[in-house]
């Protein structure tokens, strides 16, 4: 299937191209809190675009913002939000409390590709910096991402490291993944040790969180990319809706540039709040995305089709184990894991009672 923004270019004032139908752009015209009046705004020069795409994670989103907009980043920024329909008060919330910036409202959930898309060509920036809403950026970080960018411009995307809530590193970067590591993420092969070792590297074992490398794929939670690479790159693939999009890009643009972790500057990422808000959403695109990436990798009929039933297959023994999971830890009284048993099996019920089709489909 061809990328549907292939052919997406800069527009060329900097601003968005018209609205489609069901979409509404705001851009800010309230002074900044650095002190800009709106015309100095309009004038001045923007080093970073953040984009963020949002659905329903309205405080999140707002401590995303504080961080953003109230401490200094050593560069000039301007913040675009595009949000999917949310219905808990967060597109509201962005307009009430943060009036510089630009917010895109959707009247339906088009998908986080699409969204970051969407705020994408709002941008002005030099850089393009795709951040998730569950992160907290610490001040100065953008302008040493920026300095680092401008020290190596052969680098095509840059990746800083992810620390969760409780300051411990997260898995920031990682190889790009084949059929086989893919497949033992099902439990089917999981309890067999089968392709074991490759999964384990795919997952953690070359994880290095203290040096600067390249790397094959960073974490779709922030990474920032020159304007020009990212357009000529295609964007995101807006086939993707939730899930396997980081991988896409991230292997596009590193055909063209290199790709590196730099654990120089750091961003704390709360990490899966969101999944965890709308686990059927979730469990369901992430398997399609799994699959369309293979897909997009050039793997042959057969071996989509075995993994198609694999997942198939699996996913009863996921809700059945998960169930029986849930239930030893609340008997143990382990109560936030037994929330997680039960996420993730209900996770795993919505994909094989609604999410099933278009996963075949795909």
């Amino acid at each position: 299937m061809p990328n549907p923004i292939a052919a997406v270019v800069p527009p060329s004032s900097g601003m968005a191209n018209d609205a489609k139908e069901g979409e509404e752009s705001i851009r800010g015209t309230q002074p900044l809190r650095s002190g800009w009046n709106g015309a100095e705004r309009e004038s001045a020069r923007i080093d970073v675009s953040v984009c963020i795409a949002n659905w329903n994670c309205r405080d999140l989103l707002q401590a995303c913002l504080q961080s953003l907009l109230d401490q200094p980043q050593g560069v000039r920024v301007e913040t675009i939000v595009a949000d999917n329909a949310s219905t808990d008060g967060a597109p509201e919330m962005v307009a009430r409390e943060f009036p510089e910036v630009i917010l895109h409202r959707n009247s339906t959930n088009v998908g986080f590709a699409r969204a970051n898309n969407q705020a994408a060509q709002h941008a002005r920036g030099r850089y393009l910096f795709f951040l998730n809403n569950d992160t907290v950026v610490p001040p100065g970080a953008l302008g040493r991402l920026v300095h680092y960018a401008e020290a190596h411009p052969e680098v095509g995307m840059i990746g800083p490291r992810l620390r969760d809530g409780q300051g411990q590193p997260q898995v920031s970067y990682r190889q790009r993944p084949t059929a086989g590591t893919l497949l033992h993420r099902t439990s089917l092969l999981r309890w067999t040790g089968l392709l074991r070792r490759a999964y384990r590297r795919y997952r953690r074992q070359d994880f290095d969180p203290e040096t600067t490398r390249p790397v094959e794929v960073l974490m779709g939670a922030a990474m920032l990319l020159p304007r020009d690479v990212f357009f000529s790159c295609g964007g995101w693939d807006e086939g993707f809706c939730f899930g396997g999009e980081d991988l896409d890009l991230s292997t596009r643009v590193g055909q063209r540039h290199p790709i590196v972790y730099h654990p120089g500057v750091e961003i704390t990422h709360f990490g899966r709040v969101s999944t965890r808000q709308h686990i059927g959403y979730a469990s369901s695109n992430m398997a399609i995305g799994f699959l369309r990436y293979l897909r997009k990798c050039g793997y042959a009929w057969p071996v989509l089709t075995l993994y198609k039933l694999v997942v198939t297959l699996d996913a009863p023994l996921q809700v059945a184990g998960k169930g029986l999971q849930y239930l030893w830890r609340r008997l143990r009284g382990q109560h936030a894991k037994a929330e997680k048993s039960r996420l993730a099996m209900q996770g795993q019920a919505y994909f094989l009672v609604r999410g099933l089709p278009a996963f075949w489909r795909t």
